[in-house]
C-alpha cells in the first residue's frame, strides 16, 4: 500500500499587532488605520489604543469586534498612561505596537523604558506643526534615548522624514509613502455620466464649481480660501465654492463671509453687488459620506493649509481626475506636479490662491487635462495596496 503524506504546513499565527492613536476621529491617519485592520484582516490581530477618546472610526471598529482600548490620558503628561499601556500589551501579548504621530510614540517608548512591556515599535509619523519648532529637552531625549525603542520610524512623505531627522532626532526614519483605494476613486466619466453625477448631488449642470474637503480648523487656513474666492467671485460670479467638512472654526469663517458680502442697500441706495451674492457663491455642505462623489462631481480641488504632510484628500481628488490648487507646504509638491496635476500656491496668498482657481475655473479643457494627469500620477505613485503590504511585511518582520 503506497502512503500518503497527510501533513500540511500550518498557516503562519497572526501577528498581534496595537495600534497606538490620539483618538479615531475621521482624519488621515485614523482612516489609514481603519484600511489597514480591514485590509489585513487574518494576517494580523488587531487592537487599538486611544489615549485621548474613542471617536467616529473607534466605535465602528468596535461595533465589527476590533478591541479598541480608550487609555483615558488626562492634561498634561500623564504617568499612568504608559503603565495602564503596558499592562495592556503584556497581558493580549502584542507583539508589535503601531504608533501613529509623536504622542503615542512616547507613551509607548515609556511603556517599554519604564513597565518590563517588551513588545517592538514602528512609529509613524504624519503631520507636522508650523511653525515646527522643538524643544532641546525633547530633541535630545529623542536622538540619546527614546529613538533606540522604535525599530522601525515611517513617515508618510519625504518632508515629514527629514523633519524627523532633522528637527526630532530620529536619523533612521524611512519614507513610507500614502496611499489610496483606487477602487473606491473611479474616473470621472464622460458628458453624460458627469451630468448624472451632478443631478444627483443637486448641483448644477453647466456651474463651475470648486470645492475643499477638509476639517475647520486653524491649520487648515480656511480664511485664506476665502479670501481668495472673493477674488474668483469678481471675475466669475456664476462659480460656486463647496465646503466640505466641519469643526471649531467654521463659526469664524461664516463671519468672515458676510463681512467680506456687500451690504444690503438702505433705502434709496442703489445695489451694490448685481447677480449672485458672494455669500451665495458658497456652500456649506457639513460632514459627508459621499465625498467621492463631490470630487468627481466638481472642476477644481483647493486646500490652503499652513501645514500639510501627505494630504489624502488631495491623493483622492487627484485619483477622482480632479485638478487641484493647493498650497505649497508640506508633502503636497511630492504628491502634485506643478504645472500638470495642478497648481501651488503660497501659504496665506489669497491673491495669487484667486488668480489660480479662476484660469482653471474659465477653462475646462485644462481642468480635463490636470484631472487625467493626476489620475496617472496616482495609479503609479500612491496605490494604498503597496502601502498596506509594506506595512504588512513590517509587522511580519519585527514579530520575528
Amino acid at each position: 500500500m503506497i502512503g500518503f503524506n497527510t501533513t500540511q504546513s500550518t498557516p503562519p499565527a497572526p501577528v498581534r499587532v496595537g495600534f497606538v492613536m490620539h483618538k479615531m476621529q475621521v482624519a488621515g491617519a485614523e482612516v489609514l488605520v481603519k484600511q489597514i485592520i480591514e485590509q489585513l484582516a487574518g494576517e494580523i490581530e488587531a487592537t487599538v489604543f486611544c489615549l485621548d477618546g474613542l471617536g467616529e472610526l473607534g466605535q465602528q471598529l468596535r461595533d465589527a469586534g476590533t478591541p479598541v482600548i480608550v487609555l483615558d490620558r488626562q492634561p498634561g503628561f500623564d504617568r499612568q498612561v504608559a503603565k495602564r499601556l503596558a499592562d495592556e500589551v503584556n497581558s493580549r501579548r502584542i507583539d508589535v505596537l503601531h504608533a501613529h504621530q509623536y504622542t503615542p510614540f512616547f507613551y509607548s517608548a515609556l511603556a517599554r523604558l519604564r513597565h518590563r512591556c517588551q513588545t517592538k515599535i514602528l512609529f509613524t509619523e504624519h503631520g507636522r506643526h508650523y511653525p515646527d519648532i522643538v524643544s532641546w529637552k525633547r530633541r535630545s531625549a529623542n536622538r540619546w534615548l527614546l529613538q533606540r525603542y522604535a525599530e522601525v520610524t515611517t513617515a508618510c512623505c519625504d518632508f515629514s522624514t527629514a523633519a524627523l531627522r532633522q528637527i526630532e532626532g530620529f536619523p533612521r526614519a524611512i519614507t513610507l509613502r500614502n496611499g489610496v483605494v483606487l477602487d473606491e476613486l473611479p474616473p470621472r466619466g464622460d458628458a453624460q455620466t458627469q451630468q448624472a453625477l451632478r443631478a444627483k448631488l443637486g448641483l448644477q449642470a453647466d456651474t463651475p464649481y470648486a470645492a475643499c474637503v477638509a476639517r475647520f480648523h486653524p491649520v487648515k487656513d480656511h480664511a485664506t480660501l476665502i479670501r481668495g474666492w472673493r477674488q474668483v467671485h469678481q471675475q466669475l460670479p456664476g462659480a460656486k465654492l463647496l465646503l466640505v467638512g466641519d469643526g471649531p472654526e467654521r463659526a469664524n469663517i461664516e463671519q468672515l463671509i458676510q463681512q467680506l458680502s456687500p451690504l444690503a442697500p438702505a433705502a434709496g441706495e442703489r445695489v451694490r453687488e448685481r447677480g449672485p451674492t458672494f455669500a451665495s457663491s458658497i456652500k456649506f455642505l457639513g460632514i459627508r459620506n459621499d465625498v467621492a462623489d463631490i470630487l468627481r462631481a466638481v472642476d477644481v480641488f483647493t486646500l490652503t493649509s499652513v501645514s500639510e504632510a501627505a494630504s489624502l484628500t488631495l491623493l483622492e481628488a487627484m485619483a477622482s481626475e480632479c485638478a487641484s490648487v493647493v498650497t505649497d507646504v508640506g508633502g503636497n509638491a511630492e504628491h502634485l506636479r506643478e504645472g500638470i496635476d495642478g497648481f501651488l500656491t503660497p501659504r496665506g496668498d489669497a491673491e495669487k490662491l484667486g488668480e489660480r482657481l479662476t484660469e482653471l475655473l474659465q477653462s475646462p479643457d485644462r481642468c480635463r487635462e490636470m484631472g487625467t494627469s493626476a489620475r496617472r500620477r496616482v495609479i503609479e505613485a500612491f496605490n494604498l495596496d503597496d502601502v498596506i503590504a509594506a506595512y504588512a511585511q513590517h509587522y511580519k518582520t519585527l514579530q520575528k
